[in-house]
Parts: structure tokens; sequence; C-alpha cells
């Protein structure tokens, strides 16, 4: 089995969990209970638990001159993957923290990159690589 990141993270309820990783994001549900649901989240597994959600983003990171939510966590895609994605988060509405934009452009590691909140407000980065050998770069 090739090597699959999990990852576990708080949600307020699973109603619209579903509603942003399902009918917006394209993922597949995996095994659920009333308290937690898997999603195939581009081949990786993430487990949503509904639990008390934290008050406030902390705008500690900061790359290439972009301030970015920290913690946040994503997918890295292809190009057309993240091009499928952000027309699929502005189709339903979604409003980014950070829009879509370039990083690094001209130099190693050239990458596009968007952040969201799902609708429980945990945010997402979706970033693809000019050239994805570049991505350690």
């Amino acid at each position: 089995m090739a090597n699959i990141f999990h990852y576990a993270f708080k949600v307020k309820d699973l109603a619209s969990t579903r509603r942003f990783y399902i009918d917006i994001l394209g993922c597949e549900e995996g095994r659920s209970t009333d308290t937690w649901v898997d999603f195939d989240f581009w081949g990786n597994q993430l487990s949503a638990h509904v639990a008390e959600m934290p008050e406030a983003l902390d705008y500690c990171g900061k790359v290439d001159d972009i301030e970015v939510p920290i913690p946040h966590f994503g997918a890295v895609l292809s190009p057309s993957e993240s091009e499928d994605t952000r027309q699929r988060l502005e189709a339903a509405g979604v409003e980014f923290i950070v829009k879509p934009v370039q990083r690094y452009a001209g130099q190693p590691g050239q990458q596009a990159t968007m952040f969201v909140l799902d609708f429980s407000g945990n945010p997402l980065e979706f970033k693809s690589f000019s050239d994805e050998r570049e991505m350690f770069a």
C-alpha cells in the first residue's frame, strides 16, 4: 500500500461537514458514526469529529509575504485538479481567505495556492506546483 496521510480534526456538525467535503469538494465518504465521518481526501484519510470548536484563527504564518492561518491542512493537487477545486469553491460561493495566487513566481517551487475555511471554520490550503519535482525545493 502506498503511504497515505491521515488527519483527524474537529467540526461543529456532520451535516455541514458532509456538504462541504462531499458536495463541494467531491470527496467520497468512508466509515462514519453519529459523531465522526471519514473522507477520501485525494487519496488520504480525513476523520472529522464533532467537538467544540476553537474561538479564533491565528494568522501567525507568513509565506512569500502572504499571511496564512496556523494551523491549516490541505492537499497538493495537479494543476487541473487545483483549477477544478477553485471552480467548485467559487460555484458554491465559498469565500477565499487567501484568494488564488501564484507564489514564488519564476523561482524553484513556484506554486498556485488558495486558502478557504470549511463550514466549521477549519482553514484549508490547496496548492499545485508548476513542476512537482520542486515541491521541496
